[in-house]
């Protein structure tokens, strides 16, 4: 009898070895997981209005944007910082996405301007470098959350959001998902300025303490102005938080497929169906001007100097698809270039956007067009150019290629003066 269990504990042992992988297929699938952060709360108020309050915006609009993602989309997982009016700590906000693993951190906020009340439209944020004054108060006033943290000198390492010093620590940080973060800015701004009817303010960065910490693809988006009373009356209505939640569902669709086609080939996400404003849009690209390019926020590695160009006449440019560094593809040498803007279509080449720039150039990634300005395998020589055209473009920065393919900036100018060495 002890024989006969034994035989068929073995054969049951068996059968499960069997089947286990294919359980564990099955079970170890993971979700896409979206965490949305709806800022402020609690005793935290955020930027006031006439009659509101910026962290009930946030949170109303945040939840529509969940509800929206739940209702569409059954393989995501979708993870809020709150779901009610509280107090969440800012570095708590980026724990809940680390420790969820997530795929994505979207934070939610409406943006305002003291003694201002003609600002509006809406604007979305990466982390870098703030690269004008304007920038570096929006940074400052959503990082002072942490002020009302009795705390904060020891949790955030003597940071002070109010101190223009404490923001140098983004100068030389590296992000491996700043690429991602700023192609579903672009996504979200294009939303908002085809679907949602938003005056369009384009994607930015500056240093946010809650992306900081975030290690995802992460981006924070400002909603609308408060102080502006037309705005807050927009962003209080049930149609204008709807909108916007919309907005931003749809540009989360678009990357989320996106990114599952360049992973497994395919993807079973649908895309948003298109407006008429997408359709006019995407008729008219390539002989009428699109209603705004989006200036890239990815920040400037490089602290040396910079130099010299000229900038009258009409700009040209080169599409450099497939070979985007210029030169033949075995070219040892990394190329460097200025990557002054991008646009969600092809731009004309005598756009006002490219401020008389001769020579400029233009690749195409992620359904982005990305213009850039002085190649060279000279790395100073683009600095110096850099500096030159800085004027006009504020967010500009540097990138660099290697027998046609884009390259990590830091990794090009170590080869560039390893070989100036030699």
């Amino acid at each position: 009898m002890k024989l006969y269990k034994r035989y068929i504990l073995y054969i049951c042992t068996c059968f499960g070895l069997f089947l286990s992988p294919l359980c564990t297929t099955s079970a170890g699938a993971k979700d896409f997981i979206v965490v949305i952060d709806a800022g402020h709360g609690g005793h935290d108020p955020g930027a006031l209005g006439k009659f509101s309050k910026e962290k009930t915006i946030n949170l109303n609009v945040a939840l529509k944007l969940g509800k929206q993602i739940k209702r569409n989309c059954p393989d995501v997982k979708v993870i809020y910082t709150r779901e009610r009016d509280i107090f969440i700590p800012l570095d708590r906000r980026a724990e809940i996405a680390n420790n969820a693993k997530a795929d994505l951190f979207i934070s939610i906020h409406t943006n305002s301007i003291a003694n201002n009340r003609t600002a509006k439209g809406a604007s979305t944020w990466t982390l870098g470098l703030a690269k004008s004054d304007a920038n570096l108060e929006v940074a400052k006033r959503e990082n002072s959350v942490i002020l009302y943290e009795s705390d904060y000198k020891t949790r955030y390492a003597g940071f002070n959001p109010n101190s223009a010093e404490s923001y140098i620590i983004f100068e030389f940080m590296q992000d491996k998902y700043m690429s991602q973060s700023v192609h579903l800015a672009s996504l979200v701004q294009k939303e908002f300025r085809q679907t949602c009817k938003r005056a369009d303010r384009g994607v930015h960065q500056a240093g946010f303490l809650v992306l900081k910490a975030s290690a995802m693809p992460s981006i924070l988006v400002e909603l609308g102005f408060i102080s502006q009373p037309e705005e807050e009356r927009y962003l209080n209505s049930e149609a204008g938080s709807t909108t916007l939640a919309n907005g931003i569902f749809r540009a989360f669709l678009s990357y989320k497929r996106e990114q599952e086609i360049r992973l497994n080939g395919s993807s079973q996400t649908p895309l948003p169906e298109n407006t008429d404003a997408d359709r006019a849009e995407e008729a008219n690209a390539d002989s009428a001007e699109p209603d705004m390019a989006q200036d890239n926020p990815a920040p400037s590695r490089e602290t040396s100097r910079q130099p010299t160009i000229p900038a009258n006449g009409s700009a040209k440019t080169r599409n450099h698809t497939g070979n985007a560094s210029g030169k033949p593809t075995g070219s040892a040498a990394p190329v460097f270039k200025i990557q002054i803007l991008t646009s969600s279509h092809l731009l004309s080449p005598n756009d006002k956007r490219l401020k008389g720039l001769k020579n400029v150039e233009h690749y195409k990634e992620g359904g982005i067009y990305k213009y850039t300005y002085g190649a060279s395998t000279d790395y100073n020589r683009v600095l110096r150019t850099k500096r030159e055209i800085t004027p006009k473009f504020k967010d500009a920065f540097i990138i660099a290629f290697k027998n046609g393919k884009k390259t990590n900036v830091n990794a090009a100018i170590g080869e560039f003066k390893k070989n100036r060495n030699k």
